[in-house]
């Protein structure tokens, strides 16, 4: 795909992955529209853009809250048009075992990222399937190929948007709009600051996984909407360890385990 022209809309855009991605997008040529909680954030982002001579709109918005965003998606629409792009990011969570977890903080969870991929898109949907054309890609982690000690309901949010992947693609199969899958290992974000003690759960094993950058992320998430790719593992290793799991699944588990957090 050609993103010169093209409007993205970008979820969790306040910071992290997104707000690189937005950043990359809009270097690009590309009209992004940014969506998350924190209107701070939102508006400092968007002046960044703004300020290289890139085109950027912000949107502050509970992107778990499915009314919020259909009212947010209906004013996008009107005032700008329906996005080529949509990229699902938005995500949050602490690395949890179930007995460790209240039972409203795993369906916190499971808001961000599932729902609010599924209200984003629910939202932008209809108008990109009107026009017949466009590119979802949606966030994950190499969580939803595995599982590990101390980080359940993570793990279970993850998994949910890799099955959402799986099953808007099948949606979608008549029709000219691609769907991305796109799993990372360990970013380097604020997202560990902000969930104290998640960091010290990563298996052992994953040590030999390089961590990314926001930017590396980014750069891969743009290069797999402008190739229309299905799925993208990032960094290569991390594919290499998703596709052993494939043939030696009981090997890989065990090793995670034993490398896992232990209580």
């Amino acid at each position: 795909m050609e993103l010169s022209g093209k409007i993205a809309v970008v979820t969790g855009a306040s910071s992290g992955i997104g707000a690189a991605t937005a950043r990359l997008l809009a270097q690009k040529g590309t009209r992004v529209v940014l969506l998350a909680r924190r209107e701070d954030k939102l508006a400092q982002v968007r002046g960044d853009i703004l300020t290289q001579g890139g085109q950027a709109d912000g949107y502050p918005v509970d992107l778990t809250n499915a009314a919020a965003v259909a009212f947010v998606g209906r004013s996008i629409l009107a005032e700008i048009g329906p996005p080529d792009v949509l990229i699902n990011n938005a995500g949050a969570g602490r690395w949890l075992t179930v007995a460790e977890t209240p039972p409203e903080e795993a369906v916190q969870m499971m808001a961000a990222p599932y729902f609010a991929a599924f209200n984003a898109t629910h939202a932008f949907l209809p108008a990109m399937l009107a026009r017949n054309s466009g590119h979802i890609l949606n966030v994950t982690s190499v969580a939803s190929y595995a599982g590990w000690p101390g980080a359940t309901g993570y793990i279970a949010a993850r998994w949910a948007m890799r099955g959402f992947t799986l099953g808007l693609r099948a949606d979608l199969h008549h029709t000219r709009i691609g769907v991305t899958l796109f799993a990372a290992g360990k970013v380097e974000t604020p997202y560990f600051a902000r969930n104290p003690g998640s960091e010290e759960r990563i298996p052992g094993l994953s040590r030999i996984v390089p961590t990314l950058s926001a930017a590396q992320a980014a750069a891969a998430i743009v290069r797999a909407v402008q190739r229309e790719q299905r799925e993208v593992i990032v960094p290569p290793m991390a594919a290499v360890f998703v596709q052993l799991h494939k043939f030696l699944p009981g090997v890989i588990d065990r090793l995670l385990i034993r490398t896992g957090w232990q209580e």
